[in-house]
């Protein structure tokens, strides 16, 4: 169910996860080009845990809410689709509830384009970065942020497992 918001953005509820991580073949993996920070983590559970590769291990953000990923690119990207592992069953109050997802030239120009309701997920959450418009298919920007703006049983710190950012695979054509 999504719903749309008084400033435009759009608002959506998740619930589950998928279990295995399922994508297009027109999506490549775009993380591996960019900078990545987080607003705070304790120690041992940085932006490392994030891009690892492994379910096992999480960011776990230290601080005051919102707990911030920031994806910055060197040149402008088309971006599609985020994708959290997150696992209620084992972390449970530090698991992300409300996330808002903004997009921007950099620090200085983020607009949120989606707030997503999270439902005790596990596994996979997919979220699309597809407007409301069904031309708009993508995101054209430099930086992304995912903000956690609360978490599951009040819970102050969170951990997300593992964070994946893709957009359209590039064409290629051959001419003979």
């Amino acid at each position: 169910m999504a719903a749309e918001s008084s400033e435009g953005e759009e608002e959506t509820k998740l619930s589950g996860g998928n279990q295995l991580l399922i994508v297009d073949d027109d999506l490549t993996e775009m993380g591996k080009k960019a900078a990545w920070s987080v607003s705070s983590c304790k120690p041992g559970n940085g932006v490392s845990s994030l891009r690892d590769d492994n379910l096992e291990t999480y960011w776990q953000s230290d601080g005051g809410q919102p707990h911030l990923v920031n994806i910055q690119f060197q040149k402008k990207v088309r971006l599609q689709l985020i994708v959290l592992y997150v696992d209620f069953k084992l972390d449970e109050s530090y698991t992300p509830s409300k996330v808002s997802i903004r997009a921007g030239d950099g620090f200085h120009n983020l607009k949120e384009i989606k707030t997503v309701e999270l439902v005790k997920p596990t596994g996979w959450v997919y979220l699309s970065l597809s407007g409301v418009d069904p031309r708009d298919t993508f995101v054209n920007t430099f930086m992304l942020q995912i903000a956690v703006l609360s978490n599951h049983l009040n819970g102050r710190d969170t951990h997300v497992r593992q964070i994946k950012v893709y957009g359209p695979r590039p064409c290629v054509s051959f001419y003979f």
